[in-house]
């Protein structure tokens, strides 16, 4: 990845200072020094995404946070966020997030207990029992500052963690990770963390998180193919994409394939 633009930073508080507002690309580029042309090329190359795949995922996640601090109903969230149609603002928030908004808000109701057993499995040492064979990705998680908790860590298809990743797992304290039986294909590996004293609103909109992407993609070749990577967790960049994935929902994946072990 080549030296960051701060434009690109400004490009990006742009957005969220008119959230509620079009935002056309003519405008939004000519803001902050460029054409149309340029633009594009340099958020693409410092996010990893185009300046309007980053602002529709902004405004998912501004539509995540108005389900968890209002009681807004949802096709008034919908239209705050630029979505006319209710029925196309839930099919897509469901592609994206990985449940429908009524269950995102829903959720509420049992991050705490899920956090409460991800720590159970902590203090028993369990480790998720991962299938060997295949073409494989793994490595170490470390962090650039002092964190317990549990780390969120997969293979995505795109640069941005949305949806559920086509392979993820939870690591309940920094250290090594492994990966499987990987399709060839083009992955991005990311990961995010949650620490044991969080609180579930911070669960659910995780703004502050520490986290770490790979900006160049994973290919996978063949089945004889394995990469290794080491990352390291940091505070969130003004350019780091949202983390739109529900951390709930993959907590719940996480429990139920470990659920022998809370026996």
């Amino acid at each position: 990845m080549g030296k960051k633009l701060p434009e690109i930073d400004e490009a990006i508080a742009y957005i969220h200072r008119h959230m509620d507002e079009p935002i056309q690309l003519a405008s939004w580029s000519r803001h902050v020094g460029y054409s149309p042309y340029h633009f594009i090329r340099l958020f693409k190359t410092q996010t990893g995404l185009s300046p309007h795949y980053y602002l529709s995922s902004i405004r998912l996640q501004r539509a995540k946070d108005l389900l968890i601090r209002t009681s807004l109903p949802v096709r008034d969230i919908a239209m705050q966020v630029g979505q006319q149609s209710l029925g196309s603002f839930t099919t897509r928030f469901a592609e994206k997030i990985g449940v429908t908004p009524a269950i995102f808000r829903e959720q509420q109701n049992h991050v705490g207990s899920h956090l409460e057993s991800l720590m159970d499995l902590s203090e028993r040492g369990v480790a998720e029992r991962m299938g060997t064979g295949g073409a494989e990705v793994g490595g170490t998680v470390r962090s650039e500052i002092p964190f317990q908790g549990a780390v969120f860590i997969g293979l995505f298809e795109k640069p941005i963690p949305e949806n559920v990743p086509l392979h993820g797992t939870i690591l309940l304290s920094l250290g090594g990770f492994q990966f499987s039986n990987v399709k060839p294909g083009t992955y991005y590996l990311m990961a995010t963390s949650v620490s044991w004293g969080m609180s579930s609103h911070d669960i659910l909109l995780p703004h502050a998180t520490l986290r770490t992407r790979n900006h160049e993609p994973i290919i996978v070749e063949s089945d004889e193919d394995s990469h290794r990577k080491q990352v390291t967790l940091h505070p969130p960049h003004p350019d780091d994409p949202p983390i739109l994935v529900s951390l709930p929902l993959l907590m719940s994946r996480f429990l139920a394939r470990t659920s022998s072990f809370l026996l």
